[in-house]
C-alpha cells in the first residue's frame, strides 16, 4: 500500500509530506484547496504525462516521491526482481519535472522510462477519477471493466498481441504477393542471364591473358623478326656483336696487372653485363623455339574474345567487369529465392498466429461469458442500494462479424440498463441521466475493485451527483473496500467522510507573500468539526456538531 507521499514545488504545493495508513482515508477540503493536486502529483509518480507548467512559480523543478509497502504484493516484487530493481524496505517511485519541461523517472533510485513507472504503478494503485462515469458511455470501457471483473486482463492482452501479429504477417505476405508477377519475370531474366555467364565460364584473369596472347599472335612476324635481330646484334653478327665487344674489352683490361681500383670495378661491371647479355640471348632463343604462330589458334582467340566482348556489350558493362556482374546477379537471384521462401514461411506463420489467436480468443470469450452475468447481477444489486430501485442491468456479448482476428476478441461487449421499472433495456447513453450514470459507474467500480488484485484504490470525487441516503450507502461501500486494503477517497459529502477510518483535511495556508497547500491529519474532535462544516457551512452549531458526532459513531459501530 501507499505509505508516504512527498511533494515539493508542485503547482501551489511548496512542501508536503504525507503519511498514510491502511483502511479508508477520507480527503476533504474547500474547492480549490488542492485535493486533486495531491492525486495529480501521485499520478506523475505512476507515469502520467506532465509539462513545465506543473512546477511552482519561482522553483527550478518539481519533485514528487511515493513510497509503497510491497511486502504482500508478489507481482510487484517479481516485476522488480526481473529488472534487478528490488531493494529492502519500501518501493520508492520518484518523478522530477524541471521548469524547462524535462522529466525524469526513478524506481528505487534507478533512472527508468515512464513506461516502467506506469507498468509498475498498475500493480500498486488504481485511480478512479471523478469523470470516469463519462467513459462508461464508451464500448471500450465496457469491455475493460468486464475483463477486469473476470480477471482476464492478461488474456485480453495476449489476444490483442496475437491479432496484431496476424495482421502484421498478413501485410508482409500481401506485400510480397503483390510483387509476385514482377518478381517471377525478374527471376526468369536473371536465371537466363546467369546461365549465359555460366556458359561463358570466364576464368580469373583470363581476359588479360587472352588479350596478351592475341596481341602476340597478331604481331607474330614483326615480333619474330625483332627477336632474331636482337640475337644477331648481341651474339651472331660477323661484323661485330655485343658479346664479342664485351669479351674483347675484358681481355684488354685484364692484360694490365696491378691496375687501379677503378679499372677493377669497371672490369667487374663489364663481366656482369656479359653474363646478362648471354642470359637475354638464351631467353630470346627459348622464346623462338617455343613460339607457335598458329593461324588456327589466332582464330580461336578471336572467337573467344568476341564472345566476351559481345556479352559485355549486351549487359552494357566493361568486359573486365563481367565477373563482378555475375556475382551481383547471383546475389539478386538468391534474394528473390529468399522471397519465395519467405512466402512459404509467412504463410505458415499466418496460419500459426491464427490458430493461436483462435485458441486465446475462445478462452477469453468463455471467461467473458462466465463473468458477464455475475457482473450484471452484482451491478443490478448495487443499483438498488444506490437509489435506483427497480433498475435493471445486463451485459450483451455480440459476435464480431469479421473474417479476420480482431484485437478486442470475438465479441462486442455492451452494457444495457433500465433505470426505472417497466422501461426496456437500452444502451447507457440513451437512458441514463448524469446522476444515474454516476451511480451505475460507482456500482461497477466498487464491484470490480472487490476483485482487483491492486491493494490501493483511489476514488477522486466519484460520488459527484449523489446525495441524501444514497451518499451514506456510497460511504459504506467505500469503507467496506477499505477493510480489505487501502482506499483514498476525495469527497465533499459528509455522509461519505463519516465512514472513513482516517481523515485528511486539505487547506490553503496563506503567508505574507505566498499561498501554499497544506494537509492535516485530523484528530477525532477535529474530524467531527470538519464533518459538521461539510453539513452546515461556516458557522458550527451544537446541532451540526451533534449530528456529525452521531454520523461518525454510527459509521464506527
Amino acid at each position: 500500500m501507499l505509505v508516504h507521499l512527498s511533494v515539493h514545488n508542485y503547482a501551489i504545493v511548496e512542501h508536503l509530506d504525507l503519511e498514510l495508513d491502511g483502511g479508508m482515508s477520507v480527503i476533504s477540503g474547500e474547492t480549490g484547496a488542492g485535493k486533486s493536486i495531491m492525486l495529480d502529483a501521485l499520478g506523475l509518480t505512476l507515469g502520467d504525462r506532465a509539462d513545465s507548467g506543473v512546477v511552482r512559480p519561482g522553483a527550478d523543478k518539481a519533485d514528487i516521491l511515493a513510497s509503497f509497502d510491497i511486502s504482500d504484493i508478489s507481482e510487484a516484487k517479481a516485476w522488480l526482481a526481473e529488472r534487478d530493481l528490488q531493494q529492502d524496505g519500501p518501493c520508492i517511485l520518484r518523478r522530477v519535472i524541471t521548469a524547462e519541461g524535462r522529466s525524469r523517472g526513478y524506481i528505487n533510485g534507478t533512472p527508468c522510462p515512464l513506461g516502467d513507472l506506469k507498468a509498475l504503478g498498475e500493480l500498486l494503485i488504481d485511480i478512479h477519477s471523478q469523470h470516469e462515469h463519462q467513459s462508461l458511455l464508451k464500448a471500450e470501457t465496457h469491455r475493460r471493466l468486464l475483463d477486469e471483473f473476470a480477471g482476464c486482463q492478461d488474456l485480453a492482452r495476449q489476444v490483442q498481441l496475437a491479432a496484431q501479429r496476424w495482421k502484421q504477417t498478413r501485410s508482409e505476405l500481401t506485400r510480397i504477393a503483390n510483387i509476385g508477377d514482377e518478381q517471377r519475370a525478374r527471376h526468369q531474366l536473371l536465371s537466363y542471364q546467369l546461365e549465359e555467364l555460366d556458359n561463358l565460364g570466364l576464368g580469373q584473369n583470363e581476359l588479360e591473358q587472352l588479350e596478351q596472347e592475341h596481341k602476340n599472335l597478331t604481331n607474330a612476324e614483326s615480333l619474330l623478326s625483332a627477336c632474331r635481330q636482337v640475337i644477331d646484334f648481341c651474339s651472331e653478327s660477323d661484323s661485330g656483336n655485343v658479346l664479342s665487344a664485351l669479351t674483347a674489352s675484358l681481355n684488354r683490361l685484364g692484360s694490365f696487372k696491378g691496375q687501379p681500383g677503378a679499372l677493377t670495378e669497371a672490369a667487374n661491371m663489364l663481366g656482369s653485363a656479359q653474363i646478362q647479355v648471354e642470359e637475354a640471348v638464351g631467353e630470346l632463343n627459348r622464346f623462338l623455339d617455343h613460339f607457335d604462330a598458329d593461324p588456327e589458334r589466332l582464330q580461336i582467340l578471336e572467337e573467344r574474345l568476341d564472345a566476351i566482348y559481345t556479352l559485355a556489350r549486351k549487359h552494357r558493362t566493361q568486359p573486365q567487369e563481367l565477373e563482378a556482374l555475375q556475382q551481383q546477379l547471383f546475389e539478386e537471384l538468391e534474394s528473390l529465392n529468399a522471397d519465395d521462401q519467405a512466402v512459404e514461411r509467412l504463410t505458415e506463420e499466418l496460419a500459426s498466429y491464427e490458430r493461436h489467436y483462435q485458441e486465446k480468443a475462445l478462452e477469453l470469450s468463455n471467461r467473458r461469458a462466465e463473468s458477464a452475468n455475475k457482473l450484471a447481477v452484482a451491478a443490478e444489486a448495487e443499483m438498488q442500494t444506490l437509489g435506483m430501485p427497480g433498475g435493471r442491468f445486463s451485459i450483451t456479448l455480440q459476435a464480431n462479424q469479421l473474417d479476420e482476428p480482431h484485437p478486442n476478441g470475438m465479441e462486442h461487449v455492451e452494457f444495457l440498463v433500465s433505470a426505472n421499472p417497466g422501461q426496456p433495456m437500452k444502451a447507457l447513453a440513451k437512458v441514463a441521466s448524469g446522476g444515474e450514470l454516476s451511480r451505475i459507474s460507482l456500482a461497477i467500480q466498487v464491484i470490480t475493485a472487490q476483485t482487483s488484485r491492486v491493494p490501493t484504490l483511489v476514488f477522486d470525487e466519484v460520488d459527484v451527483g449523489i446525495g441524501g441516503p444514497t451518499a451514506e450507502v456510497v460511504g459504506q461501500l467505500l469503507r467496506r473496500l477499505g477493510e480489505r486494503g487501502q482506499v483514498l477517497t476525495v469527497t465533499h459529502l459528509p455522509q461519505v467522510a463519516a465512514q472513513g477510518h482516517h481523515h485528511l483535511f486539505v487547506h490553503k495556508a496563506r503567508g505574507s507573500d505566498a499561498t501554499r497547500t497544506a494537509v492535516s491529519n485530523l484528530s477525532e474532535a477535529q474530524r467531527v468539526e470538519e464533518i459538521a462544516r461539510m453539513l452546515g457551512g461556516v458557522d458550527l452549531t451544537e446541532e451540526s456538531l451533534a449530528h456529525a458526532r452521531q454520523m461518525v459513531s454510527s459509521a464506527q459501530a
